[in-house]
Parts: C-alpha cells; sequence; structure tokens
C-alpha cells in the first residue's frame, strides 16, 4: 500500500467538518460539531432508536487469488477536551487527536477460511496540570473474504465500537469523547486489484451492486488506472479523488472554494481574529497561513483551466 499516494485525500477525510467559518468557538455551527462517519457506544445507539450508528461496514470486490495479500488501516479522531484558562474557549471544548490501527497483512485465503477480529483500544489520558482529558474508547475490526470464482472474492471489513458505558441514557456530548469520529479505512492488495463499485467491468456490475456498505463509501485511490488502494469513506467521493493543486491548505469542508472562504477570513474584525487565534492550533494555521499568503499565489485560487479540446465543427448539407 502506497500511502504517500492517498494521504492528502485521507487527510481531507478525517478533518472533513472539523470546524467551519467563521472559525470561532462562539459560532452556533461550530457548538454542534463532529457529524460525519461517528460511530458512538452501543448504548448511546439504543438509546437514540438506531438513528445514530455504533458500526461501520465496507464491501469491495477483489480480482486475485487465494494467495493474494491484502491490508487494513483504521482510521478516526478520539476527542480530548481542553481546558485553557483565560482564552476564549467555552466550557468542554472538544479537540481531535488523530488514531490509526493497523492491521496484520494476510492471504485471502485466510480471510475466507475464517474471519479476522482484531480488537482495540486507546485508554482513559488526563493531562498532569489539568489541560486536558481523555476518555477510553475501545472498538473491534472484523475482516472477511468469500470466494465467488477463481479469480474473484468480495471482501468485509466492519468496524464496531465496542466500549461499554454506565447507564442507560448518556448525553451526546458525554458519548462523543468515547466515540470514533471521521471514521475510515484504507485498504491494500498485492499480487491482485481492487474493482471499482463505480464502474465496475463489464459483467460484474450486478456483483459489484450487491455489496453492501453501510456508513462508508468505497472508491479507488492513488494515480488514475491504479487498483492497488480503496479508501472506504463516509464521505461520497469519486474514483480517483484528488486536492487541487491551488490549495495551499485544508479549510475543513470539502466541496471548499478557496477563494471564497480566504477572503471571508480576511474581513474577519480583529476580535474574532483573536478568538480564532484561541480556539485551536488548526484553525491558528487557517488565519496564519491566509494573512501571509502571498498575491501570486491568492491570484491562483480565483481559477484555472485543467484541459483543453477541440471544439467540434458542424457540417452543413
Amino acid at each position: 500500500m502506497n500511502l504517500a499516494r492517498v494521504e492528502q485525500i485521507a487527510k481531507a477525510v478525517l478533518y472533513e467538518g472539523y470546524m467551519l467559518y467563521p472559525y470561532r468557538p462562539s459560532s452556533v455551527k461550530n457548538r454542534q460539531r463532529f457529524n460525519f462517519g461517528v460511530l458512538y457506544p452501543e448504548v448511546y445507539c439504543d438509546a437514540q432508536e438506531g438513528n445514530d450508528p455504533c458500526s461501520m461496514r465496507t464491501e469491495c470486490l477483489i480480482r486475485g487469488n487465494r494467495e493474494t495479500m491484502v491490508e487494513a488501516r483504521l482510521r478516526f479522531l478520539h476527542l480530548q477536551i481542553r481546558v485553557q484558562r483565560d482564552s476564549a474557549l467555552p466550557e468542554g471544548w472538544q479537540e481531535a487527536v488523530e488514531r490509526e490501527v493497523c492491521l496484520p497483512e494476510c492471504p485471502l485465503r485466510n480471510l475466507c477460511e475464517r474471519q479476522l477480529a482484531h480488537t482495540f483500544a486507546f485508554p482513559v489520558r488526563h493531562d498532569a496540570e489539568g489541560e486536558f482529558s481523555q476518555e477510553l474508547v475501545e472498538g473491534v475490526v472484523d475482516v472477511s473474504a468469500r470466494e465467488l470464482r477463481d479469480d474473484l472474492f468480495t471482501m468485509s471489513v466492519q468496524v464496531r465500537n465496542t466500549t461499554l458505558l454506565e447507564g442507560s441514557f448518556v448525553e451526546r456530548n458525554a458519548a462523543l469523547m468515547h466515540s470514533l469520529v471521521s471514521t475510515h479505512t484504507i485498504l491494500g492488495i498485492t499480487s491482485g486489484e481492487f474493482i471499482s463499485l463505480l464502474e465496475p467491468p463489464q459483467g460484474l456490475e450486478d456483483l459489484a451492486a450487491s455489496c453492501q456498505n453501510v456508513g462508508a463509501w468505497p472508491v479507488l485511490v492513488g494515480d488514475r488506472g491504479e487498483k492497488g488502494t480503496l479508501l472506504a469513506s463516509p464521505i461520497i467521493l469519486y474514483d480517483y479523488p484528488q486536492i487541487a493543486p491551488e490549495s495551499v491548505g485544508d479549510l475543513f469542508d470539502g466541496t471548499e472554494i478557496d477563494e471564497i472562504l480566504s477572503l471571508r477570513i480576511m474581513t474577519l474584525t480583529d476580535q474574532e481574529k483573536h478568538e480564532m487565534r484561541q480556539s485551536d492550533e488548526r484553525a491558528r494555521q487557517i488565519l496564519q497561513r491566509t494573512e501571509s499568503m502571498p498575491a501570486e499565489q491568492f491570484m491562483k485560487l480565483h481559477g484555472v483551466v485543467r484541459a483543453l479540446r477541440p471544439l467540434e465543427e458542424k457540417t452543413h448539407e
């Protein structure tokens, strides 16, 4: 798996909606955050009558053989509460720490014979000076495969939040502290290839349509034509998504128009910028990057022509 090729896309997915313009904690849209790819503890899901998930399922098609090697990586954000004295932060302000769970590489033969169950846990953590606290998160990744014919397999990956909580009622912000946020998986393959579920080869359309994906949207990533890496994202993407080279940094909005957002950031008042600097390291980076952006770089955000094709001439009879 060539992670360097997918790192930008995976990071964009990880921080989708992390903080939105105007990037201030006092903004209404930033008071209830982390709505993408959240896997809550089961007790909270039960209380919501299934409206909020505790699991995510990815299913894909693989062309290979029983010795084809596959690997999986789970990525998510683990929230922590930060308390910064004499700051603009509201009480209980949530930040995020990146988490990654790497499953051992194994042949499809093993996954066809027996499901792999990989458990993980990130324990309670409290800063000695009382500036942040982080709660327990536990989960399991179940991986299995099924042989459809000699050269074709389905592979299933299910991620479950197994964190146990006491009591039958848990408030959302408390549940988020025990949740997997922006959950997504990256799948890699050696001596085989993933099959696009969006544009499957002729004859495989029905099999592609039968793949059951719940809370995940698997697409091919890397250079166009490569079929060795699959990203299962909670956000709908096309095969081979790319970050525009003109974009100088993430603004936490996958549908972002960098020029407009940059202009809006420049118009913030001094008080709004102060609050933005005080809120979060990632917000501070956005402000610093925008204020120091060279004019020539800003002009590149206005638009670009990717390709040209000749205009077809109409023939007159």
